[in-house]
C-alpha cells in the first residue's frame, strides 16, 4: 500500500469548506450517506484508489466528517 503520509484535509472545519464552498457540493443528508457507504464498500473502485492513496485511518476520518455533514453539523 502507498499511503500519503499527511492528511489531505487536517480538520471537519477545512474538508467541509472545500466541499461546500470551493467545490460547490451540496452536502445534503442523501449525499453524505451515498458517499459513507461507497467509502465503506471494498469493491468500489474509487474507494480502492482512495485507500491506496490515503490509507483506512484517513478513509475513516473522512466517512466521520460526512456523517457529521449529513446530521447537520
Amino acid at each position: 500500500m502507498n499511503e500519503m503520509t499527511e492528511d489531505y484535509f487536517v480538520s471537519y472545519k477545512e474538508w467541509h469548506d472545500a466541499m461546500a464552498n470551493r467545490c460547490k457540493i451540496s452536502l445534503t443528508p442523501e449525499y453524505c450517506a451515498e458517499r459513507v457507504r461507497a467509502l465503506q464498500d471494498p469493491s468500489d473502485a474509487a474507494t480502492t484508489q482512495f485507500l491506496e492513496l490515503y490509507g483506512r485511518a484517513y478513509r475513516d476520518k473522512v466517512i466521520g466528517w460526512f456523517q457529521r455533514a449529513g446530521a447537520g453539523n
